[in-house]
């Protein structure tokens, strides 16, 4: 059951995400174009020129603000990653405990014995 809950709150964040795929993408679009406007403003030297660098910015920063809700996308993609990495790891820890320990492997006994000698 446990795993399922996993598997069902997995497909949720994948839903999510991809329907905030678009304004994820749009908002990655308007943070590159400010940081080449404030490029552009420091490059600038005349005033007429950073007015009119200072407006594009603005509406820029007007068009990214409105895809501002994508961020919900970015913490379902981390879920995802979560959710993921717990799935890898219950998997993993399944798969690595033999069901009877074999004594005559060389590692077993050391990790052992050094055990022991750790107390």
């Amino acid at each position: 059951m446990k795993k399922f809950l996993i598997f069902l709150a997995g497909l949720v964040a994948l839903m999510v995400l991809l329907a905030n795929l678009g304004p994820m993408i749009l908002l990655a679009v308007g943070i590159w174009l400010l940081y080449v406007v404030f490029k552009q403003f420091l490059k600038s030297e005349s005033t007429a020129g950073k007015i009119g660098w200072v407006v594009v910015g603005l509406i820029v920063l007007s068009v990214t603000i409105s895809n501002i809700y994508a961020v919900i996308g970015v913490a379902a993609a981390y879920v995802l990653y979560v959710i993921y990495k717990k799935w890898r790891m219950d998997k993993a820890s399944s798969v690595d405990e033999p069901a009877e320990p074999r004594r005559n492997d060389p590692f077993t006994n050391f990790e052992r014995q050094w055990a022991e000698l750790n107390k």
